[in-house]
């Protein structure tokens, strides 16, 4: 069973030895004494040799072996190769892009897939290209970072992010599913059968916790399969114990992470997942009405409640800031950015929307609770909380003339529905799965969860993002009893998105698809199926009038560095409706948010997720007036002035007025954060918010802006 992992695996890591090796061996055989260059490499080795060294360990040596031999009918050898010889730049290249297809090492014929280094900083692949090249009998040629950034620059790999430690996953990719469910693994039905390797129960404890934490985004609850594939006992069985410890501890070149070797998991841990995988997954509970009724709460009846505002604050340049890892949310006055109150709710608040009226706002978190708090009182505070499910991320209200505040309605993504409830008390009214058939395949998914969720300005519809499914729901609210859904099959992976301009049409990301679909909210169909590059991330979108191409609806991605503008008028310039008109380079890859105003000049693009330090502490300022003329980077990590951290940046918010943007400085739940407020014309710092009770601050919201639909 091994070895047909070690054959996938020989593929993928053959090329590393076409790159680490042969530009090497050209390089010291054409251009001098392989004796002195050995000697050069020994006198200067502790410093750079030490840095390869431990880049090949931790990327290479999983397959490669720590001493270069490889794997016999596996791994080729780094030690001893004849394949290490070639066009230098042609070595290099791979380094960077990978390679696919048949290679011939030492007589033996390789067919597989190299991943992409070009993750990797310039300086670790000069380091660890040297140090191969250098070790166990190798000519000892090495590689300068300048080579490898020129060569980089020349192929076009400038985006970091681009680059892959496994075909097909992107490091902001890596880096976004990478988030642990908020399910309970006591509360999973935990049933251990005879027929796979022994488990205890203590071990498959440890297995539930891991996978949850691991896994399960990618793979699903029910390992049925949702990005990544599915890992169900049928299929895990029969590749055997040895295979599964294998393929844990190396990963794949489809995108799993090499968790043994990374570190990330020790032996025994392997060893409990791999025997865990081949018994049934750990299934956890239903969650209907019964339960959500169970969980529902008023805690200030509604003739209990102020009837006017208890304070003189202007409530509609609140912001409502995610505080992750405290379970709170934090209202922020925009004016006088004093931090008003802290209001405790759900684990990892993912968003929250105020209801139309623009007196509550209702937030949910991972873990499938939603608070209702009253903007009105003094100091603002919960006054109704339910639980729609074990894990979740959207919530929204009715914004359609005769239902302001009547209805809300949240999705979950385990169970996999959504729940309507009364807009003043969270009283569930109905609840709804959302399993069925795949667009494409028809196939039946089990855990298709609910992704984004958006209000219709034009019928009283909701509108539903089915995620895995790629079905996308309005469903009229009309008469919740005898509940009508209109069902639009789009793509798969539906995620994030917003309104254009117009607020008619609906503009959704469908990300792993790399797919932008557009919905007319009023004539209730499917406008069109956008190709764009990957793994489109638009959070609500953009919307700008583009100097050529008239108004524009704006995303960024996870996958590459492209800001992507799309067409939005059929109307004035119907030749660029519904398709990409322009595209822009940003900071690199990892970005999550694209934010402007309809009173900005400027467009914002962040990057959190990009492994490279120097883009994730900056965002990215466009010139709407000149977006040929490139970007600005601003250094919003630095002007925030804080201790150690990672200190990402995110989400851009506007102000009421929109003549101010907010940032969140995401550091670690141990570390200091911020809100660093940029002055949107001038572009220079206006204010850091600083306090203690900043714990890793994420997404931000502007009363106004969002309950507008202002972006």
């Amino acid at each position: 069973m091994i070895s047909q992992l070690q054959r996938k695996c020989a593929v993928y890591c053959l090329p590393l030895i076409v790159m680490l090796a042969a530009p090497a061996l050209v390089f010291a055989q054409n251009n001098r004494d392989t004796r002195v260059h050995d000697a050069e490499v020994a006198a200067n080795k502790s410093e750079l040799m030490a840095k390869g060294e431990a880049v090949y360990l931790k990327n290479c040596a999983a397959c490669h072996q720590a001493n270069g031999t490889g794997l016999k009918g596996a791994f080729p050898p780094l030690a001893g190769s004849d394949f290490l010889e070639g066009d230098r730049k042609q070595v290099l290249a791979v380094a960077l892009f990978g390679k696919s297809g048949e290679m011939t090492v030492n007589g033996i014929v390789y067919n597989g897939v190299m991943p992409s280094q070009g993750h990797l900083p310039d300086d670790e692949l000069a380091a660890v290209i040297s140090y191969v090249l250098s070790s166990w009998g190798n000519s000892g040629a090495a590689v300068s970072v300048a080579e490898v950034s020129a060569i980089r620059a020349e192929l076009g790999l400038g985006d970091r992010a681009e680059g892959e430690r496994h075909v097909g996953t992107t490091e902001g990719e890596l880096r976004y599913e990478g988030a642990p469910l908020a399910i309970s693994p006591g509360s999973t039905a935990q049933i251990i059968t005879k027929d796979s390797p022994v488990l205890s129960a203590a071990e498959f404890e440890v297995a539930t916790t891991l996978y949850f934490e691991r896994c399960a985004g990618c793979h699903g609850v029910l390992r049925k399969g949702a990005t990544g594939k599915a890992l169900t006992p049928d299929l895990t069985r029969a590749k055997g114990h040895e295979y599964l410890k294998a393929l844990i501890t190396y990963g794949s070149p489809a995108g799993m992470p090499n968790w043994g070797t990374s570190g990330e998991l020790s032996e025994e841990q392997v060893d409990i997942m791999a025997r865990f995988l081949m018994q049934e997954p750990p299934a956890p509970p239903e969650f209907g009405m019964p339960e959500i009724r169970e969980s529902w709460h008023v805690l200030v009846a509604p003739e209990d409640r102020p009837k006017r505002p208890q304070h003189n604050r202007d409530i509609e340049n609140f912001f409502a800031v995610t505080l992750r890892d405290a379970g709170e949310v934090a209202i922020i006055d925009g004016a006088s950015k004093e931090i008003v109150t802290r209001v405790k709710t759900g684990y990892a608040v993912h968003i929250s929307r105020p209801s139309a009226s623009g007196r509550y706002v209702y937030t949910i978190g991972r873990d499938g609770r939603v608070d209702m708090i009253d903007l009105w009182m003094n100091p603002p505070a919960r006054v109704a909380e339910i639980k729609i499910g074990l894990e979740a991320r959207s919530v929204e209200t009715s914004k359609y003339k005769g239902y302001e505040d009547k209805y809300a309605i949240a999705g979950a993504y385990w169970p996999p529905q959504y729940v309507i409830m009364d807009g003043d008390t969270l009283e569930p009214r109905k609840v709804v799965s959302t399993r069925g058939m795949t667009v494409d395949t028809q196939e039946y998914h089990p855990e298709p969860r609910v992704a984004a969720i958006v209000a219709s300005h034009e019928h009283p519809d909701f509108i539903v993002n089915v995620k895995e499914t790629g079905h996308i729901l309005l469903v009229d609210y009309s008469d919740i009893e005898s509940l009508t859904v209109t069902d639009i099959g789009a793509a798969r992976f539906l995620h994030d998105g917003g309104w254009d301009s117009s607020k008619r049409y609906f503009m959704t990301a469908a990300n792993q698809s790399d797919k932008i679909a557009i919905v007319d909210s009023r004539e209730r169909k499917l406008v069109r199926l956008a190709d764009v590059t990957k793994t489109p991330h638009p959070g609500r979108g953009a919307n700008l009038n583009d100097p050529e191409h008239g108004p524009v609806w704006v995303t960024s991605a996870l996958g590459n560095a492209n800001v992507t503008f799309l067409g939005t008028d059929p109307d004035g310039n119907p030749e660029g409706a519904w398709q990409t008109v322009r595209v822009l380079e940003g900071m690199g890859g990892g970005s999550l948010f694209v934010k402007s105003h309809p009173k900005s000049r400027n467009l914002w693009v962040d990057a959190p997720l990009n492994p490279e330090e120097s883009i994730s502490q900056s965002v990215a300022v466009f010139n709407i007036d000149n977006l040929d003329g490139g970007f600005e980077v601003l250094p919003i990590g630095e002007w925030a002035d804080l201790g150690p951290g990672p200190k990402r940046i995110v989400q851009p918010e506007f102000n009421k007025a929109g003549d101010e943007v907010w940032f969140s400085v995401w550091s670690g739940k141990e570390e200091e954060s911020a809100i660093v407020v940029v002055d949107d014309k001038t572009r220079k710092l206006k204010a850091v918010i600083k306090d203690a009770s900043l714990i890793t601050p994420t997404g931000k919201f502007n009363i106004y802006n969002t309950l507008h639909d202002v972006y």
